[in-house]
């Protein structure tokens, strides 16, 4: 979300008058929040409250309005006002004296990036999901209080400046509705960097059943992805309030899930510190404080300004998410969080994804963007063909993001400084870039035939890079096991002794060839029952590639026969190339130690 402070906060003293909310806890035990709004000033007859339909770092609809009950509206009086609703994401007031004061009980309990939950270990509060608003009244300054339930000792962790009290603001609706909120018993870390001269503070604020020691041991490798990453670009953000805070929920009622904000984030997961959960949470905290970057100031054009009333779409995201993962471990890498053997052998079930899905056929990277808001934590009820359809741009853009950046290596280029360039002409000054822009952008950086060529083979069009040349020139090897039998299906017993096809075989594939689909009920192999004991993917890699299984299998009532020819298994593996014995000379060493910051001999 955009918010340009110095030009907000003239627009505030020329407009006095405040929206004031306050919500409050008395029944979290059945996840109830009670909201109130009083609006003063007001000059038309009728006014609109409206529940957001989506949300900031969202871009499918959510229709928050449906958890909203017990709406009622009154006057400066309090005399009940008649409420009109011409729609399901509003309610109209009318016949007011000037203030309108509205009423109303939130359920909540999804506790993740996207919606709010409020039980009795927290309120943990993204703010469309919680705050009618008015559309007419966006640049009014906003003040909430948020009445803590001192009882279970909750405290307030948010973006908001303080008010005094529990009572903070916002100087208009866009860095409120920006502005997502935790209430909870729960501890703090922070750290002062310096960029420039100037100081700023970066807050981990964490709610969990853990220990201060657990806590303390993980704030030292947050530390190390923020200075990993300013190191990406050189200088961390400017910061609103000269404050960035991460708001963590590490509980068994959480929701897995992490979004980026303007100044904060949330980073939610049900695994606590112990027990590898650090290490298994600490990639979301790269992923999303790179995004106070890349998404927060270098901006799609297609999100800004955000639209709270319809999705909201961009082209671009195969870069805005999808670079952004790209650095996720890359980052984790160069801050010596996990090593160059894990993060290089990590990329493999990506790569694979990637380049063994038939959806390129269908979809560029900008079109696999457009359709997040199928696909963004979206819900429909009617089977999807997702696995022959649809790549996510997270990994579309993070594969394509390793190829520029081991393809600008070969001209002595690299990532982090196309990535600098984009900030400094993007970024600072928060003018939103297009595609077209980007292109330039890697034009004015490596050259007109580079950007062109990057763009019109694998942006525009969907080319895969030369991975493997790229890959072998930092001493990475891809590796097929053309040996290895592949069925092209997942395959599961379903309760009754049989085999279950758990989802849709992708184009080519034997299973696909064979004509099987999802739903299918294996019931014999070879005049055999389906193998019980073991896995299916352990039955297959018994077989022989070239093997042929006559399979009898049910579908809608009807016994079927059909058979499948077993293919080699399309899958590669990336690792360092010493591990399997071949020899890394100095020039592909230097080049892996530059790229990921190591000092490998």
């Amino acid at each position: 979300m955009k918010f340009l402070f110095p030009i907000f906060l003239f627009g505030s003293m020329l407009c006095a008058q405040t929206n004031h909310y306050e919500i409050s806890f008395d029944n979290a035990v059945h996840h109830e929040a009670v909201v109130q709004g009083t609006f003063p000033e007001l000059k038309n007859d009728t006014v609109a409250f409206r529940m957001s339909r989506s949300s900031p770092g969202r871009y499918a609809l959510h229709e928050f309005a449906k958890n909203v009950y017990d709406f009622k509206a009154t006057d400066s009086k309090g005399k009940g006002l008649q409420v009109l609703r011409p729609d399901p994401y509003q309610w109209q007031v009318v016949g007011h004296d000037g203030t309108i004061t509205i009423h109303y009980t939130l359920f909540a309990n999804r506790g993740g990036g996207t919606y709010s939950q409020v039980d009795e270990t927290h309120a943990h509060l993204n703010i469309p999901a919680t705050f009618m608003y008015v559309p007419s009244l966006k640049d009014r300054k906003i003040e909430v209080d948020f009445k803590v339930r001192k009882d279970l000792n909750w405290k307030v962790a948010t973006q908001l400046p303080l008010v005094s009290g529990t009572t903070y603001s916002a100087p208009n609706l866009y860095y409120f509705m920006d502005s997502p909120t935790e209430l909870s018993d729960f501890s703090v870390r922070e750290f002062e960097v310096e960029d420039h001269g100037k100081k700023q503070k970066v807050r981990f604020v964490l709610h969990h059943n853990g220990t201060e020691e657990e806590l303390d041991a993980y704030f030292e490798n947050v530390k190390k992805v923020v200075l990993a990453e300013r190191e990406v670009y050189g200088e961390l953000p400017e910061f609103d309030y000269g404050t960035y805070t991460f708001l963590a929920c590490y509980i068994p009622n959480a929701s897995g899930d992490g979004m980026e904000h303007r100044n904060s984030t949330i980073l939610t997961s049900t695994r606590p510190l112990a027990n590898g959960g650090a290490e298994r949470n600490i990639g979301t905290v790269s992923h999303e404080f790179f995004h106070a970057w890349n998404v927060e100031r270098i901006r799609p054009k297609g999100l800004e300004p955000f639209d709270f009333e319809k999705a909201n779409m961009s082209g671009a995201l195969w870069f805005a998410e999808g670079f952004t993962s790209y650095y996720t471990q890359l980052n984790l890498c160069r801050a010596g969080i996990i090593s160059p053997e894990k993060y290089v052998e990590g990329i493999s079930g990506t790569f694979n994804y990637v380049w063994n899905s038939p959806a390129r056929r269908f979809f560029n990277p900008v079109g696999m963007s457009y359709q997040a808001p199928f696909v963004d934590a979206a819900t429909s009820v009617d089977p999807v063909n997702r696995e022959n359809t649809f790549i996510s741009y997270y990994s579309y853009g993070s594969v394509l993001g390793l190829a520029l950046d081991l393809s600008l290596r070969e001209e002595k280029l690299n990532l982090d400084d196309f990535m600098k360039q984009v900030w400094n002409t993007y970024g600072i000054s928060e003018i939103p870039y297009t595609l077209e822009n980007l292109q330039q952008a890697l034009a004015d950086y490596a050259g007109r035939d580079f950007a062109d060529t990057f763009f019109d083979s694998y942006i525009y069009k969907s080319g895969m890079p030369d991975y493997k040349a790229l890959l072998n020139a930092v001493g990475v090897t891809l590796a097929q096991d053309a040996e290895e039998p592949y069925f092209g299906a997942a395959v599961a017993l379903n309760g009754d002794g049989h085999g279950e096809i758990r989802s849709n075989p992708k184009i080519g594939t034997p299973a696909y060839v064979a004509g099987l689909d999802k739903g299918v009920e294996i019931t014999a192999i070879n005049g055999q029952g389906f193998p019980d004991g073991q896995q299916f993917s352990a039955y297959i890699k018994g077989l022989q590639v070239g093997d042929t299984l006559k399979i009898v299998f049910n579908r809608y009532g009807v016994q079927k026969e059909t058979n499948v020819v077993l293919a080699s298994n399309p899958n590669y593996r990336l690792f360092l190339s010493e591990k399997e014995g071949a020899k890394v000379s100095k020039k592909q060493l230097q080049r892996r130690n530059e790229w990921l910051k190591t000092e490998e001999n």
